[in-house]
């Protein structure tokens, strides 16, 4: 499983994620992101989104409930074995 580094937009740190999964949908890239390999973790859904300069991906915590509902879905079929709880 990998394991990346997010650093946060307005500049005051950063924190490592493990990615569990990643997809696109309609053209929109989303990560499904673990603060732990074990499987009770806390998950995230982030969608990528433009920085304006296009040098770095940059990511969003995807907060829109339809968006998430059905995003949440697809990540589920994807993995099979899990249930995403929001």
């Amino acid at each position: 499983m990998e394991k990346v580094k997010f650093s946060f937009g307005d500049g005051t740190g950063e924190d490592e994620f493990f990615v569990l999964e990643e997809t696109k949908i309609n053209g929109a890239a989303y990560i499904l992101v673990s603060d732990s390999e074990d499987d009770d973790g806390e998950c995230l859904i982030l969608k990528e989104t433009d920085d304006g300069a296009g040098q770095e991906r940059v990511y969003e915590i995807v907060e829109d409930e339809t968006e998430l509902a059905a995003v949440s879905k697809v990540f589920e079929e994807l993995l099979e074995d899990v249930s995403i709880e929001m």
